[in-house]
């Protein structure tokens, strides 16, 4: 085992999370299935308001992040799928991280670029990380 291995036996170890149930890291499955469930949301919006705009999609999708994670700890596929987004360090994440952590998750390539944690730069950057319920 390389030394890296050995300091990050799970995904957020570093940050003294445990390794599985409630409080650890949510995995890439339950990830990639809540922002289809955001996705599809902002799309189902789009296409009775907005004739299906992608334009329009984007921005239901990008409104939704911004004022659900505030407000219940996560969107809701976050939600649906027992997860919630919370600081590093823990507690509320106020009012400007979703703001970025959104705009960062929109440009698609920093989410799709993960530490050893699994935190997508768009959480790296926010100071935030998604936890299981």
């Amino acid at each position: 085992m390389t030394d890296a291995a050995a300091e990050n036996s799970y995904p957020g170890e570093r940050l003294g999370l445990p390794s599985a149930g409630s409080g650890s890291i949510a995995r890439p499955g339950r990830r990639i299935a809540a922002l289809a469930i955001d996705w599809a949301c902002a799309v189902i919006v789009s296409i009775a308001f907005f004739a299906y705009d992608s334009l329009a999609t984007l921005v239901v999708f990008a409104i939704v992040q911004i004022v659900f994670i505030p407000t219940l700890g996560g969107s809701p596929g976050h939600r649906l799928l027992g997860m919630r987004v919370q600081l590093v360090t823990g507690g509320w994440v106020g009012l400007w991280r979703p703001i970025v952590r959104t705009v960062l998750l929109c440009l698609v390539i920093p989410a799709v670029i993960w530490d050893a944690d699994q935190r997508g730069l768009h959480d790296k950057a926010a100071g935030t990380v998604l936890l299981r319920r």
